[in-house]
């Protein structure tokens, strides 16, 4: 149950469903059941927040979550993360109970919930905002992931500065790496014009190819994460973008952000009918085919070279696609 000052939280900071809706966004989008199936993450992540954000503790929460349809969950979990990551930076370790606890699941989610909160607090209190999350195995190396929600929330809610004018923004030193952290926002950036066009992936495509050429690998991996892991188009429809990424030389770039979608749904053990479709027309993989690439190419937890083990990481999933799945020709 809310309290009186939990109430006011959510009237103060929690953004309605309309304006997170792509009429309310003014994208250009065409509504149908696609987009409507789309729509409803965002959606679900502002019912998330509402709850963390007007909640007594994660108790109440968690048992909230629990009633939200499996595919949209995670999205839920995200929500209710970033609530929490805004109240804990005042005082508290919310979002370290309900990622350890019954958000595990979907903790690569949770992140992405904790970037969110990073768009709307200083800087100076980002120092402290990641849990301690030293039990889950994938931690610290996919915390780069908040700094992708963190990028994801500037191109959605403030399109023009972010995607039209295609401004960047002050580099942070995210776990030691301010000169990386451009590049995992432009990750964000990418999975949001996957929503800011409703999943289609022309569109999508266009989008990409406007931003500088140097900018495009890692908008195209945020764009393979997005559709896969969210949904909202044909198998077809993927099939034509891969073979638009990959004229362009990208297409292993898309099959990253695939992977790790892969990867992500596969370890909160729900796999969706659209992240195999997706999977298969964007990586030419199986489901149990990616998570073994993802496996067998992971790299250490912790690192001291001049690049975060995420990059490692996803540099590996990419050297390992593109010698067993496709050959360098196609990346000409």
């Amino acid at each position: 149950m809310a309290t009186p000052l939990g109430s006011l939280r959510r009237l103060v900071l929690a953004p309605s469903l309309h304006s997170v809706s792509f009429a309310g966004r003014k994208f250009p989008v065409t509504r149908t059941p696609a987009t409507d199936r789309l729509e409803m993450i965002p959606q679900s992540v502002v019912v998330g927040f509402e709850w963390g954000i007007e909640s007594r503790g994660t108790a109440e929460v968690e048992q909230r979550l629990a009633m939200v349809e499996p595919e949209m969950r995670g999205f839920a979990y995200e929500g209710a993360a970033m609530a929490f990551t805004v109240r804990d930076a005042i005082r508290g370790h919310r979002t370290g109970e309900l990622i350890l606890g019954s958000g595990r699941p979907h903790f690569f989610l949770a992140y992405i919930g904790i970037g969110f909160a990073m768009a709307r607090l200083p800087r100076p209190l980002w120092r402290k905002i990641l849990p301690d999350l030293s039990d889950i195995p994938f931690h610290p190396t996919m915390s780069w992931l908040a700094v992708d929600g963190y990028g994801f929330d500037l191109a959605y809610f403030h399109t023009a500065r972010w995607v039209d004018q295609q401004q960047r923004p002050v580099p942070y030193p995210w776990e030691g790496h301010p000169g990386y952290f451009l590049r995992a926002v432009d990750q964000g950036i990418g999975r949001a014009l996957w929503f800011i066009h409703g999943g289609r992936p022309t569109a999508v495509a266009a989008a990409v190819a406007r931003f500088a050429e140097d900018r495009r690998a890692d908008l195209w991996s945020g764009v393979g994460l997005a559709a896969t892991f969210a949904g909202g188009a044909t198998a077809a429809e993927l099939a034509r973008m891969r073979d638009t990424a990959a004229r362009d030389g990208y297409a292993a770039d898309l099959a990253v952000g695939a992977v790790f979608a892969v990867k992500a749904r596969h370890y909160a053990d729900f796999v969706p009918g659209h992240t195999v479709a997706a999977a298969s027309a964007l990586t030419g993989l199986g489901i149990e085919q990616a998570v073994d690439l993802a496996d067998r190419t992971e790299v250490e937890r912790t690192g001291t070279g001049p690049e975060p083990q995420y990059e490692l990481w996803r540099r590996n999933i990419r050297t390992q696609w593109l010698s067993t799945v496709v050959t360098p020709s196609h990346e000409e």
